[in-house]
């Protein structure tokens, strides 16, 4: 069943500053398994930011959860109020809003 993971935090510094390290980031986030896709989030007004992560299972993002990526993640001395979600995702009612759910062409 899909996973929905949903992190948010506060940023400390200028969104520049904040972006300036994404496209190692998102190369290897792109690797993990079971992830079909990640939305990257930005409020430069609130200095917040986050991502909403699609995985194909709960044991993938309990993989991501406890890897290293998250863990650096709590360290980044750039990032406060760290918060952590999972949901299930309502699959029928989904499909039928268009929510982009099908599975990965690489998975």
């Amino acid at each position: 069943m899909p996973q929905l993971l949903q992190i948010n935090y506060k940023f400390t510094v200028s969104r520049a500053e904040f972006e300036s390290g994404f496209d190692a980031i998102a190369a290897e986030i792109a690797k993990l398994p079971g992830l079909r896709w990640k939305i990257w989030l930005a409020n430069e007004a609130e200095s917040s930011g986050g991502g909403i992560y699609l995985f194909d299972d709960d044991e993938s993002v309990r993989a991501y959860l406890d890897g290293p990526i998250v863990a650096a993640l709590k360290l980044y001395p750039i990032l406060t109020d760290l918060s952590v979600k999972v949901f299930s995702v309502l699959e029928e009612p989904t499909a039928v809003t268009r929510g982009p759910i099908e599975e990965s062409a690489t998975a």
